[in-house]
């Protein structure tokens, strides 16, 4: 009878103890919180130069997921830390206290001529596609009408 009496009180004292760290985090608090993790995350990617989508699948995880994390609008939980922290050869002490100001990175000049000319490939590639889509198109509809 006394086990079950201390065990009920036990449970009791971590419901409170849970109603009072729920009390302590209340939600502007927690977005906060959650908006500078995700904002220290994306810094260090950015300096490692890494995409979301290759984070995202080192951690098992959609590109939407991960993008939620980095923009503070889910929760992330200690085993999650853990795991970005590793990607990125930090410890979770050191992932939480990025310096915000002095980390992010000022994309230079030639960063931004680099993406355009990325996005100009893949739009000359996928021009190219079309080109040799409609050439064998054309060269079916001439030999049907021969």
């Amino acid at each position: 009878m006394s086990i079950i009496v201390c065990w009920h009180v036990l449970w009791i004292c971590s419901q409170t103890l849970t109603i009072e760290v729920q009390l302590i985090m209340t939600d502007p608090i927690k977005k906060t919180a959650n908006k500078s993790v995700g904002k220290s995350i994306r810094i260090l990617r950015h300096q490692h130069g890494w995409s979301q989508e290759d984070i995202a699948s080192r951690l098992g995880i959609s590109i939407p997921a991960f993008s939620k994390i980095e923009t503070g609008v889910t929760d992330v939980n200690l085993s999650r830390l853990e795991q970005i922290a590793n990607i990125y050869e930090v410890s979770v002490v050191q992932l939480l206290t990025v310096d915000n100001e002095q980390a992010e990175p000022v994309p230079s000049h030639l960063n931004v001529i680099q993406k355009k000319l990325t996005d100009r490939e893949t739009e000359i590639a996928s021009l190219q596609r079309k080109v040799i889509e409609l050439y064998e198109e054309l060269r079916n509809k001439s030999s049907i009408a021969v």
